[in-house]
């Protein structure tokens, strides 16, 4: 096995890339494509139970508290910069594809549907549905690591006074509305899930944890309680449907432990995750009338993957678009 992710049992949180968290992130990236592919029925309720939790949990393990202003600052610009490239590419070609198929864009109203698209979150659909996960990602981030710089340890009795009332409200917010402006209203739920990441990054792993972890994530996959969808605020079972979905990631991510040495294009897709997140849904949205759901799995994983490679072969297109 390849330890550089793993010291003593736990995975060692660093700096420098880990091969085991690209599979991670190459199995979760596989399981969004495969949730949106298969729109319906068991296997997207079984991706659903766990594929946000996934990212959001990586995210977390790897945290490190940081300055609160310059780290927000810097997260931004970084990432929201992607963000508006992408979407304003998508919005082009959906205006392009859209009127040579003879068909209406989504965006045909100017200037009032500059609005939603300055809004996002749920004001976006169609092929631009899975652009609240990183606005919503970018929002978690900052505040976790606010809470975080005050206190460090995620054992801090202080977090007990945190978790909570941010637990409350993600249930609260998620019953009372579904408008989300740039997906911010999946914040809440998602800090506690950097949280659990980061606790899961300090405790590691132990044999102990298998069975009960395995029975849990059964629980999810099986659809033996409502799935997750986390875009919509909607956690399913009150703390037993995200639990499931907790249980399912850390398996997971000693899975891929296990298997990083062995497992070159999983991680590759990983590496490209971001790339596919942004691309996979308009890909499936404008070929599903033509091409048979396998088809549509692989070229909507292949198709982003090998544009990742062009991007990063090029500074102005890295500085864009990764």
């Amino acid at each position: 096995m390849d330890n550089r992710g793993e010291q003593d049992g736990r995975p060692r949180p660093a700096t420098e890339r880990l091969d085991w968290v690209d599979v991670a992130r190459g199995i979760g990236i596989v399981a969004v494509v495969v949730g949106h592919v298969w729109t319906r029925g068991s296997l997207r309720g079984a991706m659903y139970s766990f594929h946000m939790p996934l990212f959001f949990l990586l995210s977390g393990m790897l945290a490190r508290p940081q300055p609160a202003g310059p780290f927000a600052r810097r997260l931004a610009v970084t990432q929201m910069r992607p963000y508006a490239a992408w979407l304003l590419l998508l919005i082009l070609a959906d205006q392009i594809i859209e009127r040579a198929k003879g068909g209406v864009p989504i965006f045909h109203r100017w200037p009032e549907d500059v609005l939603p698209i300055l809004l996002g979150g749920s004001w976006l659909r169609g092929p631009f549905t899975i652009f609240w996960f990183v606005p919503c990602l970018v929002g978690a981030r900052i505040l976790f690591n606010l809470i975080l710089s005050r206190s460090p340890d995620p054992f801090d009795r202080r977090w007990t006074l945190t978790l909570p009332p941010l637990l409350a409200s993600a249930y609260v917010l998620g019953w009372w509305t579904q408008a989300s402006p740039l997906g911010l209203l999946t914040v809440p739920m998602a800090v506690v899930l950097l949280w659990a990441g980061l606790v899961w990054g300090r405790v590691g792993w132990h044999r102990a944890m298998l069975l009960p972890l395995a029975l849990l994530a059964i629980v999810g996959l099986a659809g033996l309680v409502p799935t997750l969808n986390m875009k919509a605020a909607n956690y399913g079972a009150p703390l037993l449907s995200i639990a499931a979905g907790v249980a399912t990631s850390l398996l997971i991510f000693r899975l891929s432990m296990g298997i990083a040495p062995f497992a070159a294009p999983l991680a590759s897709l990983g590496r490209a995750s971001l790339t596919i997140m942004y691309l996979h849904v308009a890909i499936i949205h404008y070929l599903t009338p033509y091409l048979g759901k396998p088809w549509l799995l692989v070229l909507a994983l292949a198709g982003p993957w090998g544009l990742s490679i062009l991007i990063a072969r090029s500074p102005t297109a890295r500085w864009w678009l990764a």
